[in-house]
């Protein structure tokens, strides 16, 4: 839980202006003064036009959550591997296992994230309203009520579950070949890693569009949908249509590929190191004694 903590923490803190950028790429009609044609124009235009430290907005609630949700993460995900490998392939690896554990993981990780990437994406949009988290909290909680923190849940865990089922698998996958003595090996951490991540991210991006467009309730698409308010993965893959068509559910696919290789790269390298350390300081002091 420790290492998965750090790794969390650290991956979510290092990527999170390439984070803002996929916020404001997935924006389904967004303001010509937000228009970006790549990753690298977006970050440099918005910190020349709203500052340097414009793109980290709303870091701190994301490191709070990061932490609780990446320990529950890699805990459930190590445990539950384990458990099943032993039922479904006795003394081996089973993908199966690999797959479903990596789905029951991702249940805890998005139950303790989700009010986090609540607020992250609302203060990332272009002129959010929003300079401070509490801000934030405050008014989502008086105008749209505490389910507002909970409203993509559904589409997060229907993103999710997929995502990490094929990022777990193509991981564990990877790991056989380029480590298959399972050793602490750093390179092959981070090689699979991130071509773990780069699969599944590639994969998963109309969800991450639907899941974004519930998280910031965007103006713009809300005038499209008489409700008032976007609810429930089936509104806002409704929506997400009439407003921008096929191409659309692909909004922000470059910037959320290139946020998840170096992303998923520094969880596993981070936590397969903390790891090792924290193991190999338990079997020293197992030794002395």
């Amino acid at each position: 839980m420790v290492a998965g903590a750090v790794a969390g923490i650290l991956e979510h803190c290092v990527m999170y202006p390439i984070d803002c950028v996929k916020t404001r790429m997935q924006s389904l009609q967004p303001d010509p003064a937000a228009r970006y044609r790549n990753v690298l124009e977006a970050l440099w235009r918005i910190i020349r036009t709203e500052g340097l430290w414009r793109p980290m907005r709303g870091l701190n609630v994301t490191a709070t959550g990061a932490g609780p949700a990446h320990a529950l993460y890699f805990a459930c995900y190590e445990k539950l591997k384990k458990t099943l490998s032993d039922v479904i392939h006795p003394g081996g690896n089973s993908h199966i296992a690999n797959g479903a554990a990596g789905c029951v993981a991702t249940l805890l990780h998005d139950a303790a994230m989700n009010p986090a990437e609540v607020i992250k994406q609302r203060m990332q949009m272009y002129n959010s309203p929003y300079h401070r988290v509490t801000d934030c909290v405050r008014a989502v909680w008086q105008n749209e009520g505490a389910g507002a923190f909970y409203r993509s849940y559904t589409t997060q865990l229907t993103m999710n579950v997929p995502f990490q089922a094929i990022h777990f698998m193509t991981y564990e996958f990877l790991q056989e070949h380029f480590n298959p003595q399972r050793r602490y090996n750093p390179g092959s951490h981070v090689l699979s890693g991130a071509c773990a991540g780069a699969v599944a991210a590639a994969a998963t991006t109309p969800l991450d569009v639907c899941k974004t467009l519930l998280n910031t309730q965007e103006s713009l698409a809300l005038n499209s949908n008489v409700t008032g308010h976007i609810t429930g993965m089936a509104s806002a893959f409704r929506t997400v249509y009439q407003v921008g068509g096929v191409t659309a559910y692909f909004r922000g696919v470059q910037a959320r590929v290139i946020y998840q290789i170096p992303s998923t790269a520094i969880a596993w390298s981070v936590y397969e190191f903390f790891k090792y350390l924290i193991t190999r300081r338990q079997e020293e002091r197992r030794a002395g004694k």
